[in-house]
């Protein structure tokens, strides 16, 4: 604990003062610093401003675990990649969908956004690329292992022809050791939500990718939900929370955040392949978790 109270200080002392370097954690021969802990800090804000209705100590909390999992990741990426890079193209896109969902409309636009936040461009791209980077190697690693009953899905969603319903949706996903736990965790994120909201309690409480943006997933259509989940929120109403959801890779707790119903038919092909692609990322999910557990493992920790 004395350690959090130290960089507590050195990250929120007065601007008017120079902060002084520190090492804060060595993994492997990779470091952390008071100023790498505050600048992720200032990320996770672009990407969910909410986040600063929360005390200093969780804010602190929630960054320091988010910069050390990146480390992680990029500890494991060097192994498995010769270069820390992908395609213009693909950062290009990337970088656009992150920009889109701040609602901003340019690289400009973007550009002047992270200008309040005291950061730059290439910071935010060399995140982009750790991340991306990761999510291939997960690919890679457990792409011939997915499996998905293709016949169920065109099932259900041949009952949705003259109807649509949308879900916007928001979740936190959280582990458990057993099934006895699921209670006790669930109304202990409940209260949360209760005195954070769910955005920031995603934040504190998700291992999902959403919990940087406060566990948005956007709209997703009833059709591409698996039967489990639609079960779970098909009663639910707009700002309703579900119960606690037991999925292979977790416990999910989902926000109905919005619902639209559309009255004419869908594009069966195209539900088809968002439901193919939800389900996909959902077991790759899955894998790049135990794969980071596993990782993390066999790291050497100093601090």
């Amino acid at each position: 604990m004395k350690i959090y109270l130290f960089i507590f200080l050195c990250l929120f002392i007065s601007e008017s003062k120079s902060i002084e370097t520190k090492i804060i954690h060595k993994i492997q021969k990779e470091i952390i610093t008071n100023i790498d802990i505050k600048n992720e800090l200032k990320f996770l804000l672009v990407l969910n401003n909410n986040l600063k209705e929360l005390d200093k100590e969780k804010l602190l909390n929630i960054s320091n675990q988010s910069i050390v999992n990146e480390t992680i990741k990029k500890i494991e990426i060097l192994k498995n990649f010769k270069e820390v890079k992908i395609s213009d193209d693909y950062l290009t896109f990337l970088l656009s969908n992150m920009y889109s969902k701040l609602n901003l409309k340019s690289l400009d636009e973007f550009k002047v956004h992270l200008i309040n936040y005291d950061l730059t461009l290439e910071q935010i791209k060399k995140k982009i690329i750790i991340e991306a980077l990761w999510n291939e190697l997960i690919i890679k690693k457990y792409n011939s292992l997915i499996t998905i009953d293709e016949d169920q899905i065109k099932k259900e969603i041949s009952k949705k022809k003259f109807q649509s319903k949308n879900y916007k949706l928001s979740e936190i996903l959280f582990e458990i050791k057993n099934k006895e736990d699921v209670e006790k965790k669930y109304n202990t994120i409940i209260e949360s939500i209760a005195d954070l909201g769910f955005e920031n309690s995603a934040s504190i409480y998700s291992f999902s990718k959403s919990s940087k943006i406060g566990g948005d997933i956007g709209w997703i259509s009833e059709s591409s939900l698996n039967s489990k989940i639609n079960k779970n929120i098909n009663y639910l109403e707009t700002g309703d929370i579900s119960r606690p959801i037991i999925l292979p890779n977790g416990v999910l707790i989902l926000k109905v955040v919005d619902i639209k119903i559309s009255q004419s038919n869908i594009n069966l092909d195209d539900e088809y392949k968002k439901a193919i692609d939800y389900e996909r990322n959902r077991q790759l999910n899955q894998y790049s978790k135990i794969y980071f557990n596993k990782t993390k493992k066999n790291l050497d920790f100093d601090g």
